[in-house]
């Protein structure tokens, strides 16, 4: 049943996705804030899809933790689903790229008309200076921006590489940082098939404080994201017997751990 429902899911996903992608071809030619609303309708569809084909719902926390002010949202990436949840969540959001991303038809025209700051991630310093003047300009717009700092979805539970782009902008375009935690892959694993049945969270963490040097921002961003995330990855496991269990070497882990 759960291989038919995330079937079911995927044609919605790919086919359904496809029939909205087309359908959005007129917004190029309007102003960037019409093409975000064109977003907006793929991304309610594409995740509230979820709730009747899979049974998979999603909840927000901590929405009193974001300011009424343009800011960056650091955010845990475990799945596609949160690349597309912002525009759900946020005002205006503009999300930061791989610059690959921009060459794929319609999805990457889309994305670079409602304005996502696309890095080349062999561009260097010079990739990194224009990150930086992309991430401020759209917070001088009004516009929030979405950044992935671990780069690329890792495994419930075992966190990836933080790189120290996010620190740059924290500094460089005195952006206000938001940690964000999530658990949307015990549901929605990356290179899966499956999508399984329960609850996704995301939970908006408290701002990070301003003037920390660059060691110590990212030290605080993932110790903070990592034991937010772990404590609704453990909450998930023990209320939706369907979510993603752990890998066998980590349960084995957990055990030895536990009898010694």
């Amino acid at each position: 049943m759960l291989a038919l429902r995330s079937f079911l899911y995927n044609i919605l996903f790919f086919v359904g996705g496809l029939t909205l992608a087309v359908m959005l071809l007129p917004l190029l030619v309007f102003p960037r804030s019409v093409m975000q609303h064109g977003l907006k309708a793929w991304a309610w569809v594409m995740l509230n899809g979820l709730k009747p084909l899979i049974g998979l719902s999603w909840e927000i926390k901590g929405l009193e933790n974001i300011p009424d002010k343009p800011c960056l949202f650091a955010c845990k990436h475990q799945s596609a689903w949160e690349t597309g949840v912002f525009y759900l969540i946020l005002n205006d959001p503009s999300y930061i790229l791989k610059q690959e991303l921009l060459s794929i038809p319609l999805y990457g025209w889309y994305i670079r008309r409602a304005g996502a700051i696309a890095i080349d991630r062999k561009g260097g310093v010079s990739a990194l200076k224009k990150m930086i003047s992309g991430t401020k300009q759209r917070l001088d717009l009004g516009q929030n921006v979405v950044i992935f700092p671990e780069g690329t979805r890792s495994f419930p539970g075992q966190p990836g590489t933080y790189h120290s782009g996010v620190a740059a902008l924290y500094k460089g375009a005195e952006a206000t940082v938001v940690p964000v935690a999530l658990n949307s892959g015990l549901f929605w694993p990356r290179r899966s098939f499956l999508k399984r049945p329960g609850r996704i969270t995301i939970e908006f963490l408290p701002p990070m404080e301003h003037g920390l040097d660059r060691k110590s921002f990212m030290t605080e961003l993932q110790t903070r994201v990592e034991t937010a995330t772990n404590q609704l990855i453990v909450e998930a496991r023990a209320t939706y017997p369907a979510a993603l269990p752990p890998p066998p070497a980590q349960e084995e882990h957990s055990q030895t751990d536990a009898s010694s």
